[in-house]
């Protein structure tokens, strides 16, 4: 098994439900946080942290994102022909040099766990991240994910961006269970409901995953809401001491829901220069 990480997984075939009508053609993943969309902050999060393949795993009336990230020479073109070269430059460097863009249909959508496993063929015998562009982050630094990397080339063992959350937004997350050392954890419960929850830690949507992830999906039952989930697979992987959580240093709003998606906006644009 390698031990550099070079790919990200996208799972973004999600129908985006709680957006609709606005969603009913565009993917939620193209919702902008004022000039750039959810899933170009996620790819540019991977690529700081030295990664080069992108897996976007994707689903019916996704093709939007892949011309997001392909070249538009006719738009580029006509910008030049305006002088608008900084706007053209910007169309153009959408993704720099020597990163490579994978598109993989997920036919049905049977949960995360499912989403992640559609990767298999392309992700191989390597370690990756596991990035979910509904979790917009701010950051100062290199990003989330560059820390999970760096907490990973450390161990070798699978890495989780976790962060606090007290009251009863606890059920929305997947919660940690603690290990007997800091840092380990030994499992890992999807949305169990307030007084249930094991501790007051979140996995959020970043994710270093190893590559026996995959054995353990393929042999897993449905969970909660009959979904193959990502947690249960992960809390097979925590009994043998394997997982490993890093604490978030930075900020996070769930776009996922509307609330969640405004308070980004407002947070983003409060810095934004609007000249």
């Amino acid at each position: 098994m390698s031990t550099r990480i070079r790919k990200a997984v996208f799972p973004v075939a999600g129908f985006g439900t709680r957006f609709l009508p606005a969603t009913k053609a565009m993917p939620k993943e193209l919702l902008p946080i004022i000039n750039k969309p959810l899933i170009q902050y996620a790819a540019e999060e991977a690529i700081a942290a030295g990664l080069d393949t992108l897996i976007f795993i994707t689903g019916r009336n996704k093709r939007a994102i892949e011309d997001h990230f392909d070249n538009n020479y006719e738009l580029e073109s006509a910008l030049r022909i305006k002088n608008k070269n900084k706007m053209a430059d910007m169309v153009k460097n959408i993704l720099p040099n020597g990163i490579e863009c994978i598109f993989v249909r997920q036919p049905m959508q049977l949960g995360l766990g499912h989403a992640v496993l559609c990767a298999e063929r392309v992700v191989g015998d390597e370690p990756f991240a596991l990035l979910l562009a509904d979790d917009f982050l701010t950051y100062n630094g290199s990003g989330v994910t560059s820390d999970l990397v760096r907490a990973y080339k450390r161990s070798g063992k699978t890495q989780l961006s976790i962060m606090e959350v007290d009251g009863p937004e606890i059920s929305k997350y997947g919660v940690v269970v603690k290990g007997e050392k800091k840092g380990i954890i030994s499992g890992l419960i999807e949305k169990p409901d307030v007084k249930n929850a094991p501790s007051n830690l979140a996995s959020i949507g970043r994710y270093i995953l190893t590559p026996d992830i995959f054995n353990i999906l393929k042999n897993q039952s449905a969970g909660v809401g009959k979904e193959i989930q990502l947690t249960d697979a992960i809390s097979t992987l925590a009994l043998s001491h394997s997982v490993e959580a890093v604490l978030l240093n930075g900020e996070h709003f769930d776009c996922g829901s509307i609330k969640g998606y405004v308070e980004a906006i407002k947070h983003v644009s409060s810095g934004y220069n609007f000249v």
